[in-house]
C-alpha cells in the first residue's frame, strides 16, 4: 500500500524571504494562497530532530495552541509534511523591544511601565494556562509593528514547560544565564515564580540600560545571583522613583514562595497607577546604556559564533547553514573580532591588577608617560605614573575589604594594527562598613598601543565614583 504523504504547507502556503535561522530551523515570510495574508514560518528539519528533539517539538507546539494574546506571538497552525515540521506564526515587523527603545526621541519611566505591564500580561496568560515560559528575556521581547504605540510580543517558547496549578517540581537547568533565578541555580523546585525573577532583570534593565547581576565568569555571575547581590547604585537611581524599586524588590525576591505574582504585579501601584506614580522625566542616560548593553548582546552572539563552537539555542542571525555545518566567517572579520577579544582581555588583566592592588603588574601595563583625566585628580591632566602610585598606596590597605569590578557593554575602536580604544561601563562590588554589598559605577575609556608585541595604556579617562571607595 503506497504511503500518502501530506503536502499541505506546500499547497496553502507560499514562500518568501528568510527571517533568521537556528541549528535545525529557519524562519521564512510566507503567504497563505487563499487570502493573502502574511505569517511567520518556522520550519524544521525533523531529519535531523533526535527523539527527544520531537518530544520538544510537539511540546512546543501544544503549548503554543494554548496562548492566544494579544502580547503572545500566536501559533496559526502547524503542518507535518515529510522531513520538515511546519509552525505557522504571527508575522512581527517591529524587532526587538530594547532596540526599538534606544531609536525612541523620547523614553522615560512611565514608558518602562508599559512596557513591562505588556510583559506581565502576558506572563499572567502564560501562568494562567498552566505554561512557565523559562526563557524571558530581550531577545524575545518582539513590537507587532514599527508603528508608534505597537504591542509588545512576547516569543520563542521552546524552552516552556507545561505546570499544574502552583506546580513545584526539578523541570530540568534551562533558560539564559543572567536571566535564571536562584531555585533554579541552587536545583530545587521550582514552577511559576522563575518567570517574574526574569521580569525584574527585565524591569531593571528597562530602567537603567544594564543588569543587576553580572559577571562575565559564570560562577561569580551565579554566586550573585543566589545570594541576590544587587542594589540601586547613584547616580542613575537617584531619579527612579521609590515605587519602582519596590517592585523590583518584590520580582528579585531570593524565596520564589514570597516573590510577587504576574497578577500581584499588575495590581502594583507603579503600573495600575502609572499616571500619577510613574515619572515622565527623560531617561537619556538609561538609552545611551541601553545602546551599549544592546551592542554587547550582539557583540557575544557574534564574537561566540566565530570563536568558538556554538552552545545552546541559536538566535536569528546565527552563523549556521541549515545542515548545522558552521559557516567560517571572513578571515579580516576573524582577525578584527580576535583582536576585540584580546583588548578586552587585557583590559580585564589590567582592572584585576587595580583590584587586587598590584601595582608593579599594573605599571606594566601601562606606558610610562600615560595620560589620564580621573575624579581623584580633581579634573587635571595627570601624566606619568606617580599619581597612579599614591593611588594604590594610599587607597589599598590590608585592611580593606574585597573588591570586585567587572567591566559592562565594552566598546571597541581598533585604530590601525597598532592602537585600540575601549569604552565600557566599570561596575564596582564591594561589602561597607556594615557588612551590606555596594555597587559603583564609572564610565571609563581607555587607549591601548601595542609595542613589540605588548599592548599598553597611554591614555585614560574615567567619569563617575572613584573606582574603589574607602571603607
Amino acid at each position: 500500500m503506497a504511503t500518502i504523504t501530506c503536502t499541505r504547507f506546500t499547497e496553502e502556503y507560499q514562500l518568501f524571504e528568510e527571517l533568521g535561522k537556528g541549528a535545525f530551523s529557519i524562519v521564512r515570510r510566507c503567504v497563505k494562497v487563499l487570502s493573502g495574508q502574511e505569517y511567520a514560518a518556522k520550519i524544521i528539519n525533523t531529519k535531523k530532530l533526535s527523539a527527544r528533539d520531537h518530544q520538544k517539538l510537539e511540546r512546543e507546539a501544544r503549548i503554543c495552541r494554548l496562548l492566544k494574546h494579544p502580547n503572545i506571538v500566536r501559533l496559526h497552525d502547524s503542518i507535518s509534511e515529510e522531513a520538515h515540521h511546519y509552525l505557522i506564526f504571527d508575522l512581527v515587523t517591529g524587532g526587538e523591544l530594547f532596540e526599538d527603545i534606544v531609536a525612541r526621541e523620547y523614553y522615560s519611566e512611565a514608558d518602562a511601565s508599559h512596557c513591562i505591564q505588556q510583559i506581565l500580561e502576558a506572563v499572567l496568560h502564560c501562568h494562567q494556562m498552566g505554561v512557565v515560559h523559562r526563557d524571558l528575556k530581550p531577545e524575545n521581547l518582539l513590537l507587532a509593528s514599527k508603528l508608534k504605540g505597537a504591542a509588545v510580543k512576547l516569543a520563542d517558547f521552546g524552552l516552556a514547560i507545561e505546570v499544574e496549578g502552583d506546580q513545584q517540581a526539578w523541570f530540568g537547568f534551562a533558560g539564559t544565564p543572567g536571566y535564571l533565578s536562584p531555585e533554579v541555580l541552587r536545583k530545587d523546585p521550582y514552577g511559576k515564580a522563575v518567570d517574574l525573577w526574569a521580569c525584574g532583570v527585565i524591569l531593571y534593565i528597562l530602567l537603567v540600560g544594564y543588569p543587576p547581576f553580572w559577571d562575565e565568569d559564570q560562577h561569580r555571575l551565579y554566586q550573585q545571583i543566589k545570594a541576590g547581590a544587587y542594589d540601586f547604585p547613584s547616580p542613575e537611581w537617584d531619579t527612579v522613583t521609590p515605587e519602582a524599586k519596590d517592585l523590583i524588590n518584590k520580582m528579585l525576591t531570593i524565596n520564589p514562595s514570597k516573590r510577587i505574582t504576574a497578577a500581584e504585579a499588575l495590581k502594583h501601584p507603579w503600573i495600575s497607577h502609572r499616571a500619577t506614580v510613574a515619572s515622565c522625566m527623560h531617561r537619556q542616560e538609561t538609552v545611551d546604556c541601553l545602546k551599549k548593553f544592546n551592542a554587547r548582546r550582539k557583540l557575544k552572539v557574534i564574537s561566540g559564533s566565530q570563536l568558538r563552537e556554538p552552545s545552546g539555542k541559536w538566535k536569528s542571525g546565527g552563523n549556521k547553514k541549515n545542515d548545522g555545518v558552521k559557516v567560517s566567517p571572513l578571515p579580516l572579520a576573524n582577525a578584527a573580532a580576535i583582536r576585540k577579544q584580546e583588548i578586552i582581555k587585557v583590559t580585564e588583566q589590567l582592572i584585576e591588577a587595580i583590584s587586587n592592588g598590584d601595582f608593579e603588574s599594573y605599571t606594566k601595563m601601562c606606558d610610562p608617560g600615560m595620560t589620564a583625566f580621573e575624579p581623584e585628580a580633581l579634573g587635571n591632566l595627570v601624566e606619568g605614573l606617580e599619581f597612579h602610585r599614591f593611588y594604590f598606596e594610599n587607597l589599598w590597605s590590608r585592611n580593606s575589604k574585597p573588591v570586585h569590578t567587572t567591566i559592562l557593554n565594552p566598546h571597541i575602536h581598533l585604530m590601525g594594527d597598532e592602537s585600540a580604544c575601549i569604552a565600557y561601563i566599570r561596575i564596582t562590588q564591594y561589602v561597607d562598613a556594615g557588612g551590606i554589598p555596594r555597587t559603583a559605577q564609572s564610565e571609563e575609556t581607555r587607549i591601548w598601543h601595542r609595542r613589540d608585541g605588548k599592548w599598553q595604556i597611554v591614555h585614560f579617562h574615567r567619569s563617575g565614583a572613584p573606582s574603589v571607595l574607602p571603607q
